[in-house]
């Protein structure tokens, strides 16, 4: 045979193997990796909740936007967009649901009777009439309200002062834009001088209360260095000054005091002229570097990614609208514009345990030798910690195959905000054994059940600090609530002495981590076996009994960690968003729920506050772990079921001493390496909350 026929012949043998074998390869997927695996779409399903969730579910942006057209034309063209708004001005300041009273959303849920009226909570502010005040007003029926009803004193006995109301986002910056336009000009060169001020590397950061009388609105504010990418909490610069803005018009609010390195001063410009004369004490502070110790950016080499937690066989639970379900739990939940996260109607296995658990406040209380730092009493319900909770990182802030659900706020603004994956949904593998047995005494087996849990979760960031939200639902009928906390401390500029040391710890050259506490408190609406029946409620490893309203004392370091009241459609939440600009003169108080009123036979609620201490040290830097910084309860059942529930638990585990266990017919868990030899079906990172 001629050598190029041969040659020919051998080129076309090798094209055809090439060709098979590329064939055959992405016959099988494209590469050599295993096929994908099964798996649910890990996003939340269009909103068409049934009429079990439909009761507490967030108001839509069709309802949000229902309702403030509505209030337009009821209230006036003299209403602002809040976003603009002047403390003259009248605006409407948020719109969130109205909850259904319980009777009526219980009569529907157990007993057929048509759901109540789908109803809002507007907060208006009127700054802009003779008495001004704050107004809070029902409109409903939703999606197409009819009617406006003032619910203002029925809640508070009378009209809100205007000098309670929360701080809007517009405030914030007429008082800013005040310090740098009106006061900040009065000293130049000691600005420029000793913090290389240049117009924008300074910011502020405000104390709270406002003041020390009821009526007060006078702040004390902090500047800090601020460099785009750094975090400002960590550099303060020492200088705090007191603006007093009472006044309706931002023309007549004026600083009161300045202080800087333990000295009080009239104002900016008598610290001008000290600093001129040379009669001035300073600490020079450089700009911070954007990689330095208070930037997020890692310090690390590129490495290997993290464990990835997965599920082989898909979601074991789905999420429709607001209404979460599993073979287990079934649940619906929401989100507060100021209390953030709540879930209602809580079944387990189709019996009703809790109507209601929520977060109600978040508090924590600063201690410093400066006037801003030792006055702070933050009540972050007034700021809204479902206002700021912002959207959520797969693989990081949530498991990556979390369900992500968006949220939707009318707050500080005239227009509907979206959340984007503000609250995500996951089931939890813990790495633990929920309860485990090897025996042998007389005969051998073996059983356990590997622990997972159900979690429902959000993120709030408050300023400085993140505080993680999560609702844990255990398939032994077990139910949690837990916070942690992490962000960037709070801190103050260390002037020196060693006094200063008594308030916290040194984490910067002339930085002060100040010490404080941090306090969480929780509304249990148990509703367990019947409404009316309850004679005792289960803590961790403790049982209480209580015929009346009177409180145990828990820690020294908390007034009540559990309280146990009669539920009062008037007592729905134990703080306010009134509290943190008058703490003096509150609207309402939590003590006023506890009167001594017999609890045998009635419909019970129980409130846990959960607190811990902190004193900031050099680790903290540059953010608080949230490792020893984790806080919550634990709701276990107690003689409520015959038998551990768990048992009915899919993927229990069982076998004896003459089975394979490597069978799946005998051991679920030994078909993983079968169902895991393929590639978990990801969604692609998507993020957009900026």
């Amino acid at each position: 045979m001629n050598l190029k026929v041969v040659l020919v012949f051998l080129a076309l043998s090798l094209i055809t193997i090439f060709a098979l074998a590329y064939i055959l390869l992405t016959s099988q997927g494209g590469s050599s990796q295993p096929p994908r695996c099964p798996s649910v779409s890990p996003s939340a399903q269009p909103r068409t909740p049934p009429s079990q969730s439909q009761l507490f579910a967030d108001l839509s942006p069709e309802e949000l936007t229902a309702v403030m057209s509505f209030l337009t034309q009821q209230l006036g063209p003299g209403l602002v967009d809040a976003a603009q708004a002047r403390p003259s001005d009248n605006c409407v300041f948020s719109v969130e649901l109205q909850l259904p009273p319980k009777a009526a959303a219980l009569a529907h849920l157990d007993r057929g009777s048509p759901p109540p009226a789908r109803e809002a909570l507007a907060i208006v502010f009127f700054g802009g009439q003779p008495q001004p005040n704050v107004s809070e007003l029902v409109v409903g029926p939703l999606p197409h309200p009819s009617y406006l009803r003032d619910v203002t004193v029925e809640r508070h006995g009378g009209p809100v002062p205007y000098h309670r109301r929360p701080m809007l986002g517009a405030e914030f910056a007429q008082m800013w834009k005040h310090l740098k336009e009106v006061e900040l000009p009065k000293a130049p060169v000691f600005l420029a001088s000793v913090f290389n001020y240049n117009g924008s590397t300074l910011a502020p950061l405000h104390a709270t209360p406002s003041g020390l009388r009821s009526g007060d609105r006078a702040t004390w504010i902090a500047l800090y260095h601020n460099i785009s990418g750094v975090g400002i909490f960590l550099h303060p610069v020492g200088l705090e000054l007191l603006l007093d803005h009472r006044a309706l018009d931002p023309a007549r609010w004026a600083v009161q005091r300045v202080f800087y390195l333990g000295r009080y001063y009239a104002d900016l410009g008598q610290l001008e002229w000290e600093f001129k004369a040379g009669r001035l004490e300073v600490a020079r502070i450089p700009l911070p570097l954007p990689d330095g110790a208070s930037s997020l950016k890692s310090r690390a080499p590129p490495g290997p990614l993290p464990p990835l937690q997965f599920s082989p066989q898909g979601s074991r639970y789905s999420v429709q609208g607001n209404l979460v379900a599993s073979s287990l739990w079934t649940f619906t939940f929401g989100h507060g514009v100021f209390s953030g996260m709540r879930i209602f109607d809580i079944r387990f296995k189709g019996e009703r345990v809790a109507y209601e658990v929520s977060v109600q406040e978040c508090v924590s209380v600063y201690g410093a030798d400066s006037p801003k730092t030792m006055m702070t009493r933050y009540l972050d319900s007034s700021y809204g910690l479902g206002r700021h909770s912002r959207g959520l990182v797969r693989g990081v802030d949530c498991p990556y195959q979390s369900t992500m659900v968006d949220i939707h706020i009318l707050v500080g603004t005239g227009a509907v905000q979206l959340l984007p994956g503000a609250v995500c949904v996951f089931e939890e593998a813990q790495g633990l054994p929920l309860r485990r047995h090897h025996n042998h005494l007389e005969s051998y087996f073996y059983g356990g059940l590997a622990g997972s849990a159900l979690v429902v979760r959000s993120v709030s960031s408050v300023g400085n600090y993140d505080y993680i939200w999560d609702f844990v639902l255990h398939p032994n009928g077990a139910l949690e609530g837990r916070v942690h906390a992490t962000g960037y401390i709070n801190t103050a500029f260390l002037s020196g002495g060693e006094e200063s040391l008594l308030f916290g710890n040194r984490v910067g050259e002339r930085v002060l981590g100040a010490v404080h506490t941090h306090a969480f408190h929780f509304k249990l609406d148990l509703d367990v076996a019947e409404l009316s029946y309850r004679t005792a409620l289960t803590m961790p490893a403790v049982e209480i009994q209580k015929e009346s309203e009177e409180p145990r004392i828990g820690p020294r370091s908390t007034r009540y960690q559990l309280v146990v009241t009669r539920r009062k459609e008037e007592e729905s939440q134990s703080s306010s968003i009134y509290y943190q600009n008058d703490i003096w003169t509150p609207t309402m108080a939590f003590a006023d729920f506890i009167n001594n009123e017999t609890l045998l036979g009635e419909d019970l609620v129980a409130w846990v506050t959960a607190s811990f201490l902190h004193i900031p040290h050099a680790e903290d830097v540059p953010n608080t772990v949230t490792l020893g910084n984790r806080v919550g309860f634990l709701l276990r059942p107690y003689n409520f079921f015959d038998e551990d529930p768990s048992i009915f638990s899919p993927g229990s585990v069982y076998f004896e001493k003459d089975q394979d266990a490597g069978l799946c017919s005998v051991n679920p868990v030994a078909c993983v390496p079968d169902l895991a030899a393929c590639v978990p079906d990801l969604p692609p990172f998507f993020y957009q909350d900026f």
